[in-house]
């Protein structure tokens, strides 16, 4: 007897010798020597399987269910409800007006059909009258030689015939008689309307049934095979996984599905329990496999996970169209009159279901990477428009590209260059300088801040909207920022101050947003890679460069934007904005779009007084702003985009904007000794206040008071910039 290799704590019991007792063996027969392994019974053997398959009472089970939504998602908000309704107004409307110029042609049709129509009507009656349908029957009593049946039925026949026939003649002479009176009783319009729905019957009745009146259609259907189980593990079965195959060789039911198949949205989703042993990743990895074996386009295949339930729930959504060619929804904030919170969520792009995915900009760095011609300075321009929609928002924009794609932002920007010559780096050195600086002073402001205003140690909306402490948000946005790292002279020095910017910056209201179409180390330095929370990766070549957006073993643990294809423009791997990596088609906005929308976005600006900087006419090289007086630039700031003001109103801004150094002006106790103050302060630099013209915003009359004009200001810039220049 061959012993068992198991272990001793199970022993194999498929070969097992009970031995009789000695007396009794000695009796019967002669002693056998057994070679073999004694096993001790300790009684019968027990199944740890319970009969339970779980020890959840009725209301666990019930608690842990899914409750589907009563109401559909078009119907949830009013917004929704009304955006349907457009749509389907809008769907109708244009099969009716595509039907509607048509119309000729279809009468003619009908007219040219007519008269076959008359005929085949006529023959109809015929056959009506002469009773037709009973002739098989009769013929059949004839030639079987059944003469009582055959009388029978030709009885039959011949009254049926009699009374149709006059049926017939009561109606030809009803028909005559209408002819006859109706012209003199109805109006020739009803008679028109009679005889054009006559034609039209006739047509219709001579219409073959291959060649419809109607020819084309107003809308064309996309046919889309309904996903089912049979087609879902027949698509895994091939994806060459050796845990599926082999699981699939043992049990043609390895694969399970979670909750039936249904649609989601415009396309289908099943729930599907891989084998034991198989993880989502697997199949994520072979994605193009997947939609070849379901015979659809790459851009409709989107397996996802659902680490929730287990590594191996895949949820697999195959939409209808390629997500990069389906319709997208109307972004919410091209709509007149809608408003941008930046410290609130706001709508970014849209999922493979065409549902919207908002991201939140305060309190993150922004990193996007992506090969040439994805659409990353989309994305960059995107972010930068919903944060310059904002009037809080200061925009600093940097093409470093030199084409001028973030040029329909300038209008908002505070600082705005396009280019990489060395003018360019020069300016965008001492933009940083200051950034720094002002990094250094936020965060004296809010430790010195009483804990009740501050209580987390960062900016809050109530403080960003107030204009004293000046905290209001900053956002920095740079198009192939691997410009600025491999500068050979100022390089160190731009990888020291954004790596400032994304580690204490997010905390103090300033947020950098960095673009770069190479991703590597040199592009995006580790120190700023690391510690960005907000990562958007478009097709990338490689998985190094997929890690260097997305973050450390984003490719192994199966976030992988190297699966998309270059068709896939605009559309990305989204991570930091919730738990789980999501794919995000962002929204195009082309060039008028965005200068329209940055056109909206300064008009609020002027509206709240927060025009400043390069918008507001006064492109200064932020190394001028050190110097010992910024009263003129200061002044146009305050003016915003106003050709004139009273003095009295400059104070009270400047006091907003640098309190620290115009707050004891507005404390001055009368309006005349504010005028004073800021006239004493204009006279070296040759402008002399004067009455001008303008509105009381408390009383909203018009009166003259002592004040400036735009142009005395610009004029005295300018005069101050030849004298440098000749100096």
């Amino acid at each position: 007897m061959t012993t068992s290799n198991r272990p001793a704590a199970e022993p194999d019991r498929s070969n097992v010798i009970h031995f009789p007792a000695a007396a009794r063996q000695a009796e019967e027969e002669p002693p056998t020597v057994v070679d073999g392994e004694v096993v001790e019974e300790d009684g019968p053997p027990t199944s740890v399987d319970t009969a339970e398959t779980d020890g959840s009472t009725w209301l666990d089970r019930v608690r842990s269910q899914q409750r589907q939504p009563i109401l559909p998602g078009y119907l949830k908000s009013v917004q929704d409800a009304r955006d349907a309704a457009k749509w389907a107004g809008k769907h109708y409307a244009h099969k009716v007006g595509f039907h509607a110029v048509r119309v000729p042609l279809y009468g003619l049709r009908l007219a040219y059909r007519a008269p076959l129509g008359v005929l085949r009507a006529a023959a109809a009656t015929g056959r009506f009258v002469s009773d037709a349908e009973g002739r098989p029957a009769r013929s059949g009593t004839a030639t079987a030689d059944n003469a009582e049946l055959y009388l029978k039925l030709s009885q039959q026949r011949d009254r049926r015939v009699a009374m149709r026939l006059v049926g017939l003649i009561v109606a030809a002479i009803l028909a005559m008689v209408l002819v006859l009176v109706l012209p003199h009783v109805l109006p020739g319009w009803a008679l028109a309307a009679i005889g054009v729905a006559g034609v039209g019957v006739l047509g219709k009745l001579g219409t073959p049934k291959d060649q419809p009146v109607i020819g084309s259609r107003a809308v064309l259907d996309a046919k889309v095979q309904k996903l089912s189980s049979d087609a879902v593990v027949r698509a895994l079965s091939v994806l060459g996984i050796g845990g599926i195959n082999q699981a699939l060789a043992k049990n043609p039911n390895a694969i399970g599905f979670a909750a039936p198949i249904t649609r989601d949205g415009p396309g289908w989703r099943a729930d599907v329990d891989l084998p034991p042993g198989v993880t989502v990743t697997e199949v994520m990895e072979r994605r193009a496999k997947l939609a070849s074996a379901l015979g659809r386009p790459l851009g409709c295949v989107w397996p996802d996970g659902n680490a929730e339930v287990h590594p191996g729930r895949l949820v697999l959504w195959v939409g209808d169209q390629d997500m990069s060619k389906a319709r997208q929804p109307a972004w919410p904030l091209r709509k007149p009159g809608s408003t941008v919170d930046l410290f609130k969520a706001q709508p970014f792009g849209t999922d493979q279901r065409g549902r919207w995915v908002d991201v939140t900009l305060m309190f993150v760095s922004v990193v996007i990477g992506a090969v040439p011609r994805m659409g990353k300075t989309f994305t960059l321009r995107e972010l930068l428009l919903i944060a310059g929609m904002d009037p809080r928002t200061e925009l600093h924009a940097y093409d470093l590209k030199g084409t001028g794609d973030l040029s329909p932002l300038a209008p908002i920007c505070h600082r705005y260059r396009a280019g990489d010559d060395s003018d360019d780096m020069e300016y965008a050195i001492a933009d940083l300088r200051k950034l720094r600086d002002e990094l250094r002073r936020r965060a004296k402001v809010i430790r010195e801040l009483p804990h009740d205003l501050c209580p987390e140690n960062k900016v809050t909306p109530d403080l960003a909207s107030k204009r004293s402490l000046g905290l209001h948000p900053i956002v920095i946005g740079v198009d192939e920022c691997q410009v600025w790292f491999e500068h050979p002279e100022h390089g160190g020095e731009f990888e020291d101050i954004c790596t400032d910017l994304v580690k204490r910056g997010p905390a103090l209201g300033m947020i950098i947003i960095l673009a770069t179409q190479r991703p590597d180390a040199k592009s995006i330095p580790t120190g700023i890679s690391a510690n960005a929370v907000l990562r958007f990766c478009l097709k990338v070549g490689g998985h190094t460069e997929n890690d260097m957006v997305l973050g450390t073993s984003a490719h192994k643990n199966g976030i992988r934007a190297t699966t998309l294809s270059f068709r896939d423009k605009g559309i990305g791997y989204l991570v930091g904005d919730g738990e789980e990596a999501r794919i995000v088609r962002g929204v195009y906005i082309d060039g008028p779009d965005a200068k329209r929308l940055a056109q909206r976005a300064r008009a609020a600006r002027i509206a709240a007084g927060r025009l400043t900087g390069y918008a507001a006419g006064l492109d200064l090289e932020p190394d001028d702003a050190a110097e010992s007086s910024t009263l003129l630039a200061d002044v146009l700031a305050a003016m915003g985009d106003a050709d004139k003001a009273w003095s009295v109103s400059i104070v009270d801004r400047l006091a907003e904007l640098r309190p620290a150094e115009y707050g004891p002006w507005a404390e001055l106790p009368t309006s005349t000794a504010k005028a004073t103050q800021l006239a004493a302060a204009l006279k070296p630099y040759g402008i002399a206040t004067k009455q001008v013209w303008g509105t009381d915003p408390t009383t909203g009359k018009g009166a003259n008071k002592m004040g400036v004009q735009r142009e005395w200001i610009a004029a005295a810039i300018t005069e101050r910039d030849r004298q440098k220049e000749r100096g």
